[in-house]
């Protein structure tokens, strides 16, 4: 068993372009959650139109990728005004029910057969990453000891991190400013917030709206990553990886999610890697190949529980900015 190999693997994974994309997509959970207080378990939905915002606009409508950008923010902006009108008014759980459901029917209306001539339908679209990689500068592959990655990659790598670290600037410099202050007032009492003259649904409308600017950045991104863009990449699911994300690191820090992210796919892929190597020697005869995948989320699902008991604010969390009451 090589542990070198699973180590450096692991740490490869950790940096690499797919934690980037949950850490984004994790950064505008966080505003949600994290910072306002709102129960979203549809971010996957902000994803979904960012990324299909991307590619409709450079495969259906033959425009250039940075309109392709501008046309996800929009999608994003639209996604949550009618998210946000007629539910930022529901209790917690009524409003968690309601962001799922709009994810889901989003992306089954983007699969539907009458949205075929501009999604794709379910087969989805390509060729709309084509001017992203021949603008990379980076051929061959690059090796820091034992890591190494190919050109298109470090490439996606380096926009990918940049938009994290921008998103986490803004995040930083938003909620050490008097906004942010009446942002978190609302996360924790939002009435007394109210009494003071503010309003409270603009205030979430805005929280709403830039949280989901930087999931449907992050579905751009993950789009270009793949090369393609299908409805089902979108499945509520990966909401759910995002909660735990933003768990593990914590929640109501700037740099929670980005080591969420980091950590989670650190862990996933040692684990696999691990039970790959273990299973190739005979020492776990009863598992086979195709039982792989699920083991190891069961594994590191298991480390996690482990983590929440033993420290529940998360890795760089602060006990405090969980103990909030949801709205």
């Amino acid at each position: 068993m090589d542990i070198i190999f699973i180590l450096s693997t692991a740490v490869e994974s950790a940096i690499g372009p797919i934690a980037a994309v949950y850490a984004l997509a994790a950064i505008g959970l966080n505003m949600h959650f994290g910072y306002t207080g709102l129960l979203n378990f549809g971010q996957v939905g902000f994803m979904l139109v960012g990324g299909y915002g991307m590619a409709v606009s450079v495969t259906t409508f033959g425009q250039p990728l940075w309109v392709g950008f501008l046309a996800s923010i929009g999608c994003a902006i639209v996604m949550a005004l009618l998210l946000g009108v007629p539910t930022l008014r529901l209790r917690s759980d009524y409003l968690a029910i309601s962001t799922i459901a709009v994810a889901e029917v989003a992306r089954l209306v983007y699969r539907a057969p009458f949205a075929r001539d501009i999604t794709g339908g379910v087969y989805g679209l390509q060729d709309f990453a084509d001017g992203f990689y021949a603008a990379n500068p980076l051929s061959g592959r690059y090796e820091l000891g034992e890591l190494s990655f190919a050109g298109d990659e470090l490439w996606l790598m380096l926009w990918a991190w940049g938009l994290v670290a921008l998103a986490s600037a803004v995040m930083w410099l938003l909620i050490h400013s008097p906004w942010g202050r009446v942002i978190k007032g609302i996360r924790e009492e939002e009435d007394a917030v109210r009494s003071l003259g503010k309003n409270v649904f603009v205030y979430k409308i805005q929280s709403l709206i830039l949280g989901g600017v930087f999931g449907a950045l992050a579905g751009a991104m993950i789009a270009l990553h793949q090369q393609t863009i299908v409805p089902d990449q979108f499945m509520p699911q990966v909401s759910f990886y995002l909660w735990a994300i933003l768990l593990l690191g914590g929640a109501g820090r700037t740099l929670g999610p980005v080591i969420g992210a980091m950590t989670m796919w650190f862990l996933l892929t040692v684990f696999d890697e691990l039970l790959r190597s273990m299973a190739g020697e005979g020492l776990l005869p009863f598992l086979q190949s195709a039982d792989i995948g699920g083991l190891r989320h069961a594994v590191v699902g298991l480390v996690l529980v482990l983590l929440i008991v033993a420290r529940p604010q998360g890795i760089v969390g602060n006990r405090k900015e969980m103990l909030v009451n949801v709205k």
